[in-house]
């Protein structure tokens, strides 16, 4: 049996979402899922104070009967408690894999950087409340069960990292930075105008050099500008990519939607066992 707890470090999801993936994880007899209660938990923007959220999340990751760690939905907040859960994982943080995307990158990034478990970009519960929703759970369920069908396909020898876009750029020059030289970078985004998607290969890729490439994924829900920006994204990607010499390798299968990919940090694998 594998065992995933499930807590929200950033915003909180409601209950009849935790139970609808409970329902579609009964598809899985390999898996168990325990929702923690914090997940459900409101104050503010926010599921609940940086010291309730923080305390879940170690409960789950120092849990030595817990296989893996399902990040339950983005939104701003990991940030403000990612280097302090670093300082308190415990061994049996290590053997774990911690799954998810958006505002969760802030912890697969300072838990690359610490080289504790085995972070890894991939669909959230809360993602069931998008359109073909189910698509995307049952990906992340399949992949912690064990099939790999769900990573993303252009991987290959090299390491790599998935980021949101905006996520990256605040990582950059922070104590939560991994070093990410050598790997190929994976970026998406959603609801942003295009001059700040300028704005955000701009600073990125600054901090990109050395990189072995980087691929953009779809950027989704921009807002209409009062003007036309007069670059698409892949080409707002190219531009800043062969001004600093980064490789600008094509697209990438990730994004805030159904059909986002699962991508491992480093070099892909399945998810870490018991």
């Amino acid at each position: 049996m594998v065992r995933i707890a499930i807590c929200a470090p950033s915003t909180p999801i409601t209950r009849d979402v935790a139970e609808r993936v409970m329902a579609l994880a009964a598809e899985y007899p390999s898996l168990e899922l325990n929702f923690h209660e914090q997940c459900f938990v409101e104050q503010g923007h926010f599921a609940g104070p940086d010291a309730t959220r923080l305390g879940a999340f170690l409960e789950c990751a120092n849990d030595p009967s817990v296989d893996s760690v399902w990040f339950a939905k983005g939104g701003y907040g990991a940030s403000r408690i990612a280097a302090d859960a670093m300082a308190r994982l415990n061994d049996s943080a290590r053997g774990k894999t911690f799954l998810g995307y958006s505002d969760a990158g802030y912890l697969l990034a300072a838990l690359y950087r610490e080289r504790i478990g085995h972070p890894v970009h991939g669909p959230m519960p809360v993602d069931l409340r998008r359109d073909d929703g189910e698509a995307a759970i049952r990906r992340a369920l399949a992949w912690l069960a064990g099939d790999a069908a769900g990573i993303e396909p252009g991987l290959d020898a090299r390491p790599a990292a998935a980021f949101n876009l905006m996520t990256l750029a605040m990582l950059c020059g922070t104590e939560l930075m991994p070093d990410i030289s050598r790997h190929v970078v994976l970026v998406e985004e959603v609801a942003e105008h295009l001059y700040a998607v300028d704005r955000l290969f701009f600073h990125i890729t600054q901090h990109l050099r050395g990189i072995a490439g980087l691929r953009l994924g779809r950027v989704s829900a921009v807002p209409e500008n009062d003007r036309p920006f007069g670059a698409d994204p892949q080409e707002i990607a190219r531009f800043w990519c062969e001004r600093v010499g980064i490789p600008f390798l094509g697209a990438a299968n990730i994004g805030h939607d159904a059909a986002n990919r699962i991508v491992p940090f480093g070099l892909a694998r399945q998810p870490a066992r018991a």
